[in-house]
């Protein structure tokens, strides 16, 4: 039934109803185009080119689906690993912000650790000049103390020699000797 309707429509419709004259004659070119037309289906139903089109047009079709199918595959894949590095990027920028973190951390301990050296540093050079301050004025004291001795050593010796006779002088002189003897012995 297949293909009678096909041939069937071909027949009813054709335009060598509209002839003039018997159809069915040889001389009829309407008639023999028919035949002809007939024959070309025949032989095509006879050598089964519909069914091998028909398998052609299946096997094409099971190979758009099997492209299809390794299309969804690899679209699966690419999506597995576009998830895969989005999450490797989001671990990479993580790191990252760790890695700024710790810096700035470490920075700041460095300034502080930076900070409490110059004040050590500022403590013990103030240490030093106070020092210094304190060992300049006990020279200066000791200075301006010796140069006193020393004024009133001599002031002594002027009023001394002034004031005392050579007598009293040898007499001095003795008293000392004896008083450096004892504390010798």
């Amino acid at each position: 039934m297949r293909y009678i309707t096909p041939l069937l429509f071909a027949v009813l419709s054709s335009p060598a109803w509209a002839a003039s004259g018997p159809f069915v004659s040889l001389k009829n070119t309407n008639f023999i185009v028919l035949l002809a037309f007939i024959l070309f289906i025949a032989a095509l139903i006879y050598l089964k080119v519909p069914a091998m089109i028909g398998k052609l047009l299946d096997q094409r079709a099971e190979g758009i689906q099997a492209d299809l199918d390794q299309a969804r595959l690899l679209r699966e894949e690419a999506q597995g690993i576009l998830a895969e590095y989005e999450r490797k990027q989001k671990e990479v920028q993580e790191q990252a912000d760790r890695i700024v973190e710790a810096a700035r951390a470490e920075a700041a301990s460095a300034a502080e650790q930076g900070k409490a050296d110059l004040q050590a540093s500022i403590e013990r050079r103030l240490a030093a000049a106070e020092d210094r301050i304190t060992s300049a004025q006990a020279a200066a004291e000791r200075e301006v103390r010796d140069q006193a001795v020393s004024v009133a050593i001599a002031a002594a010796r002027g009023l001394i020699a002034e004031q005392m006779s050579a007598a009293q002088a040898n007499k001095l002189i003795d008293g000392s000797i004896a008083e450096v003897g004892q504390k010798l012995h």
